[in-house]
This record gives structure tokens, sequence and C-alpha cells, in this order.
């Protein structure tokens, strides 16, 4: 029997509380689909027992499925060189000069995508399509004489090429001049949604972003949510709803870097709930936390949800297509497939078009190899069990890999597990882990084996485990990274020296020396003071401050993909010192000391 309880937070708890009263009689066969209130007097045994029973929908179990997904950061930021936009722009800097989505989705068709996603709107308001909501769209642009229309492009692509369909629409929006009065800006909201998924065909994610980069003065927007969603299973009853949703949750980081114990079943309350702060801070976690779903964590529970983890990266340092970025070798591609796909979640790997509107003939080859690699390492098994979790095989073989997986229709119970290898007689652990869920690659050295079994030592309940296979993986090789990150035609200025004076990075340099910008680079764990909104001064005798032209001010997203970031003075200026000021971080605090960062000086070659 399966029951599935949704949407309302109070009618859930009304409808779970009457499925599970008298626990202790509860029917071994009964099932909770998606969502589950916990009854306060229930037992840690008891407590276990539901969490081992919370399953997918139909529509999550399909998208757990996708296993590798796609990103298309596309729009006025691709022109403007930057992550995210103010609003302020131009539409006529919207100009590819050969956009061509049937390349788009060809070329993920090959590599092996089976979704794509598209940000039909993001942080600056700039629309893909033509909407009616605002001017600040394809319409108002120069591109095809402003009767373009990215998304219609993109859709006929992927029903010639039979690939699924996302989109992403930004609910932060610096162009909106009603963003801050709520009920104006939920009214428009939905009647983007009602245009994007009423109007392209068949949708299976909706991505809705958490960003927002607002100050202190920032306008204060009250989303919502439930009415978003309730468009949403109106217009694309089958689609997921991804982020800010309770269909498909954020891993917690944008480095490609899945947990290596990740539940899909987790008390963490979906955002789009109207108590989820208030019940995650009871909690102590949020979507960051390493602990998602522990007994601990049971424990303390109200609800339960499963809300399985989606791993979003970038080919490329940036979101967005900047032309002095280099996509990510093929080495380090293979490792984030390992440690996303590899434990319990979805890869959603971005691929930004470029200016011409064309994925990039290096991005495109390096696609390529994935799917090349992926498929070489994983469809042909040295070994797969026919029941069990035991490989006997016919002659010894050489193997570093095994790939295990539960039926998660019937939920997710694995909680330790250690693999072993026969040979000369014996068996002896090679690995051991915590969750599996749909999917977990195992890597290890290579060993020459008889057989090789898995042997789950913990789990809520009886485990319902698929055939278990092993492989030789053949990893790619290590390439040496470019540390360097400056661009062509200009050069790092030698003995530059920073130190923090203050509410400052100051850099000083050897010798008064024309400088033309320079590359912040944060350290990922300084966070808090991480360099968003700020300020830059520059002095050639140590007395008189002047700002350079050509800066933005702003490092849209770096708090959560703290990458190098380069700014180019519009005029080169004469420099001995350089100051870089913390204006205020991403959540609205002011008066934070910058956090250390690496410095490069530039100056032109």
């Amino acid at each position: 029997m399966i029951r599935r309880i949704m949407p309302g937070r109070a009618a859930m708890f009304a409808a779970g509380a009457m499925l599970l009263c008298g626990c202790g009689a509860m029917r071994n066969d009964r099932y909770y689909e998606k969502s589950v209130e916990i009854p306060s007097d229930a037992t840690a045994e008891e407590r276990v027992d539901i969490a081992s029973r919370v399953v997918p929908t139909p529509q999550q179990l399909a998208w757990q499925e996708l296993g590798l997904t796609a990103f298309l950061h596309f729009g006025v930021n691709t022109f403007t060189d930057r992550e995210w936009g103010d609003g302020t722009e131009n539409p006529d800097v919207f100009a590819p000069t050969a956009l061509d989505a049937e390349q788009w989705v060809s070329t993920l068709k090959k590599a092996g995508f089976k979704l794509v996603i598209l940000t039909a709107k993001h942080h600056d308001g700039f629309c893909l399509w033509p909407t009616a909501t605002t001017g600040h769209s394809v319409a108002s642009s120069g591109w095809l004489d402003g009767k373009g229309d990215v998304v219609a492009a993109l859709r006929a692509a992927c029903d010639k090429y039979d690939m699924k369909l996302g989109l992403y629409l930004s609910p932060w929006d610096r162009n909106a001049p009603c963003y801050g009065d709520s009920e104006a800006y939920n009214d428009m909201f939905v009647a983007q949604l009602r245009e994007l998924l009423g109007k392209y065909g068949k949708i299976d994610e909706v991505w809705f972003d958490g960003a927002c980069g607002e100050g202190p003065n920032g306008k204060r927007q009250e989303y919502d949510w439930e009415r978003f969603r309730r468009v949403m299973e109106e217009l694309q009853p089958e689609a997921v709803l991804a982020i800010t949703g309770d269909d498909v949750r954020w891993v917690g980081n944008e480095s490609g870097l899945g947990r290596t114990t990740e539940w899909s079943v987790t008390p963490l309350v979906p955002s789009i709930f109207p108590d989820s702060e208030a019940a995650n801070a009871r909690l102590g976690i949020n979507a960051m936390s390493a602990d998602l779903g522990s007994r601990e964590l049971l424990a303390k529970a109200e609800s339960l949800h499963w809300w399985p983890s989606e791993v979003d990266v970038s080919i490329r340092p940036g979101w967005f297509y900047h032309p002095d970025e280099k996509p990510k070798s093929l080495r380090e591609l293979a490792e984030i497939y390992l440690q996303s796909v590899g434990r319990n979640s979805t890869l959603l790997l971005n691929i930004p078009p470029d200016r011409r509107g064309l994925i990039a003939t290096a991005d495109s080859l390096r696609l390529m190899e994935l799917g090349e690699w992926i498929d070489t390492n994983f469809s042909n098994p040295a070994g797969r069990s026919e029941t069990g979790t035991i490989i006997a095989f016919p002659e010894p073989t050489e193997i570093n890999c095994v790939v295990a997986g539960e039926d998660i229709s019937k939920g997710q119970r694995v909680e330790n597990f250690m693999i072993e290898v026969l040979n000369s007689g014996k068996w002896r652990m090679i690995a051991d882990g915590t969750t599996i869920g749909h999917k977990r690659i195992v890597m290890f050295n290579p060993i020459t084996v008889d057989a090789v079994r898995l042997t789950v030592t913990s789990s809520r309940g009886e485990p319902n485990m698929k055939p278990l296979e092993a492989y030789l993986v053949e990893m790619p090789a290590a390439e040496q990274a470019d540390s360097t990150n400056v661009p062509a035609g200009y050069r790092a200025v030698d003995g530059a020296t920073a130190s923090l004076h203050g509410d400052a990075i100051q850099i000083s340099l050897p010798e008064v020396t024309k400088v033309s910008g320079f590359i912040y680079t944060p350290h990922a764990d300084a966070r808090p003071g991480t360099l968003y909104r700020y300020k830059c001064e520059t002095s050639a005798d140590w007395g008189t401050w002047t700002v350079p032209s050509g800066i933005t001010g702003e490092f849209g997203n770096i708090m959560h993909n703290p990458t190098p970031r380069t700014v180019i003075f519009s005029t080169p200026v004469d420099a001995r010192v350089m100051k870089l000021y913390l204006k205020e971080d991403t959540r609205g605090a002011s008066g934070v000391s910058p956090s250390w960062a690496d410095i490069t000086v530039l100056t032109q070659e």
C-alpha cells in the first residue's frame, strides 16, 4: 500500500497522524509516498521503521534514473562577462550570431545526457522568451529583429532528438520594478510560469533558484511558494520541482561533490513550506549540513521527506560563458561523476553556450570524452550477480570498482556495508561505506579476485538490493592544473604582497606599476568575509587614492562558487598599493572583516 501525503504541512500532519496512530501495530507493507509526519510519541525503533518506508513519487523515481542531466546558463550575462547581472542591461546586448539549439541538444545527446535545463530567466530578469510580463526580454533585443524565442528553439530541438526539457526561472529578479511589492511580483511571476509551462509542451523539471544577493537595504520579497507549486502541478503535473521545491534537493555546494553519506529520506523540511526555517533551525540543519538523515536526526524529527539530492556544477569555473575560461579536464569530470552519480545523486552539469549561441568546441570535445569514458567503463561489467550480492567469476578477474544499488521504490534502507573479495581461498574486506540508495559506486585499488561480495552490516529493516556489478575502471590521466588563471595579453606583477588591514585587503607592489586589474581567489573556507560587494582603491604615493574605472563592485555567486574572479580596469592606473574593501556579504551583514584570499595583480604584457 502506498499513501502520498502532501501538499500543505497542516494537511500533511493530519494525514500522517491518522496513518501512523498506533505505531506498534503498524502494517509492515505500508509505504509513505514523498512525505510523512512522525507522531511525537513514536519510539526510536518506530521512527527508523517509518523512515525505511518513505518512498519516491513516480516522478521522483523517473528523475533519479536519469543520472546525467545538463544545465544551459545563457542570457545577457553571456555578453556582459558577468555571473549575476543587475537588471540594467540594454536588451540589445543579447546578440548571439549563430544560435543553434539543435547543436546544443545533439551534442548533449551524443554525450549521454537525457534532460537539459535552460535558464529561461536569471537574476537579471532578462527573459529568453517573448513574454508579456516585461520589456526586459528577447522581444526587445535586436536578435532576429525581436522575433526570436530561445525556449521555443530549444523545445523544437528537444523534440527532434528525444531529449527531456527543464526550465529554470529565477524568483530573484533585479529588473522587475515590482520586486519587493510581494503581491504584485508574485502575480508577475505566476504569469511568467503560466507562459513557460503552458506554451512549450511537456516540461520535466522546474528549477527555482534560492539565490538572493540583496543587501541590508535591499528589497524584501515574500514569495508565494504554494501558489507557484499549484500552477506547476496544474500545468505540468509530471514535472519535478527542484531546489526551492520538495521534489529535488540542492546538494549544498557547487563543486560537484556529493556526500559520502547521502540520505534521500531526510528530516530537512523543504523551503517551499512556510515553517521550514523554524523547523530546520530546531534540528540544527540546513541544505549544506553533512548529516541529513542519521538516526540521531530521526530521533528529533517531526516529519520526513523523500527529497533526493541534485549535484550541480559547471564544466567551466563560471556558470555563464567567459572567453578566458577553460573546461575542466576529463579527469576532473570523471571524479565528479563518481562523487555525484556514484553517491546516490543526479549530476546536473552546466555547459554554457558561448556568444555565438553555440556550445564551444572545447566544451563539446570534453563532453564527448566524458560520454565515451562513462560508456567504456560502465556499460559492460566484468561480473554481475544474478541474485543477491555475490559475484563468482568463472576465472580470476581483475576489478577495481563495485556498483551497488537499492530498489528505492521500496525505500532507502542501507546504513552501512562492506565489500569483500575472495582470492587464494580467503575472503578479505577491501572497502566499506554507509548509504547506498539508488546507486553507489565504490572504487578501490585494482585486484585480481575469484569472487566479490557486498554485505549489509546495518540497515533500517530488510534491504531491497539490486544485482551487484563489478568493473575494471580506467581513470583518465590527471592533467597539470593551470594555477595562474591569467588572461591572454596580461601577466602577473611579481613581488606583490597582500595583508589584512582592518576592513580591507591591502596589496603592496614593489614599485609604481601600470596596473590593469586583478584576480581575486577566495579561500573556500573563508565564506563569512568573502568579497561579494566590494570597493577597490589604488594609490601611487600612499596618499592620494582613486577608484579605477570599469569595476562592477560585485562578484556574483562567489559564496557558493568560490572560483577566481578577474577584474580588468577600463583604463590602467599607476599604482604602488591597492585596497579591496568588503562592503557587505551576501547575507546582508556589514562590518565583517574580509577573510584571506589570493590576489594576483595584473599588468599588460
